[in-house]
């Protein structure tokens, strides 16, 4: 199948099978693959938990709004979270990067509002949501990003100190009877001409 097929395949599952577990050899190629993300100056701002615990999985249910379902029956449950100590951050960076992206950030992220920052390392944190929805979709893996969740309790729940949950999303094997499934309810997008133009 080719990659615009399968793409046209894609979509937010809304139901799974419980009964169907994704190979431990996938679930390593995934966090490979977040850790390969790109991000502005490589910054990284960001850090990926892979829940699987059922215990665990039915705590963060309560806390997922109109997902609860959704979260209980996955596989598993790989919840995406942001840096939100800048001083945390500038540590992080300061081992890792190399002198010209740390001094990038010094120069022009730094002198910017608190709030602004953070805004800039979420924008990061989506790139890599994007990278791993694809990822997911080459490997024949079902998915359902959810924003609609209480992120502060995830945040508590998992006992984040330096990051902030910003969403979470469901991996597994869908349900056959997922009415959520194009052959069921056909992909709507916005025309091609209203969405792309190409100047030669």
């Amino acid at each position: 199948m080719s990659f615009i097929e399968l793409m046209q395949q894609r979509y937010t599952t809304k139901k799974y099978n419980p009964t169907e577990k994704i190979s431990s050899e996938k679930i390593e190629q995934l966090k490979q693959i977040l850790q390969l993300s790109p991000s502005s100056i490589n910054s990284q701002p960001w850090k990926f938990i892979f829940v699987e615990n059922q215990e665990l999985k039915a705590q963060l249910a309560e806390v997922s709004r109109h997902n609860t379902e959704r979260v209980l029956q996955c596989s598993h449950l790989v919840v995406f979270n942001v840096v939100n100590n800048l001083e945390f951050f500038e540590k992080q960076i300061s081992e890792n990067l190399p002198e010209g992206a740390v001094n990038y950030y010094k120069t022009y992220l730094k002198p910017r509002p608190e709030e602004e920052i953070k805004s800039w390392m979420k924008n990061q944190i989506y790139i890599s949501l994007g990278v791993f929805l694809t990822a997911c979709t080459s490997m024949e893996i079902d998915a359902t990003p959810m924003e609609g969740i209480e992120n502060e309790k995830y945040t508590e729940i998992l006992g984040l100190e330096n990051h902030f949950t910003t969403f979470a999303v469901c991996i597994g094997k869908r349900d056959v009877e997922d009415s959520n499934q194009p052959k069921f309810n056909p992909k709507r997008r916005v025309a091609m001409e209203k969405i792309i133009t190409e100047i030669k």
